[in-house]
């Protein structure tokens, strides 16, 4: 069983940014994916960013993309966002999560692929 606790969130206004950190424990997830999603009232959770186990591929959603950069550091078994020129549309709350796949070439930005979640940190935009 793998636990997650992510972190970093908080109140920030339009254009600043935060970096959200995510650590997981109970057993290695070099292995896997790993991705961040979002979910903001009365919406489903959507996907955010992802990444392979050795970094070599990432994906964004369209709306983040040049703006948030997610990275991984396997030695210590944690999943990073960085955020930059947040806008009011990025409030929601942040999960990340860990991927089902092992050793893949490519991410997934399909919620069931994930079995492993965080609890959500909190991000409020304001304008």
């Amino acid at each position: 069983q793998v636990q997650l606790v992510d972190s970093g969130g908080g109140l920030v206004q339009a254009g600043g940014s935060l970096r959200l950190s995510c650590v997981a424990s109970g057993r290695t997830v070099t292995a896997n994916d790993m991705g961040w999603f979002r979910q903001a009232p009365g919406k489903e959770r959507e996907f955010v960013a992802a990444i392979t186990w050795r970094s070599l591929s990432r994906d964004y959603a369209e709306s983040v993309k040049g703006r948030f950069t997610i990275s991984r550091d396997n030695a210590k078994n944690t999943v990073s966002l960085q955020m930059n020129s947040l806008q009011p549309e990025d409030t929601a709350v942040y999960y990340c999560a860990v991927a089902r796949r092992l050793y893949s070439s490519a991410t997934t930005r399909h919620v069931d692929d994930y079995i492993y979640w965080g609890q959500g940190t909190q991000v409020t935009v304001s304008s």
